[in-house]
């Protein structure tokens, strides 16, 4: 019934093999950064995630005491 001829796909082995060479050619590609500029922006994200952890640490020390005094449970 079909008019037209298929055209058969290589195998699973063949269609890995191709992705994989694509994404090494790409990966070539790519401009990495510097060892400083990677060490800043470490840097920088252990700065705002520390800041965070402060901020939020503190808020959930204020809500437990808040809650421990309207319960009346010494928390």
């Amino acid at each position: 019934m079909k008019g037209k001829t298929a055209v058969k796909k290589p195998n699973i082995f063949v269609r890995m093999g191709r992705k994989i060479k694509e994404v090494f050619s790409e990966l070539k590609k790519v401009t990495w950064p510097s060892f400083g500029k990677v060490v800043k922006s470490t840097g920088a994200v252990l700065a705002v995630v520390i800041a965070f952890l402060i901020v939020f640490t503190a808020i959930n020390y204020g809500l437990n005491t808040l809650l421990g005094l309207l319960t009346g449970i010494g928390a």
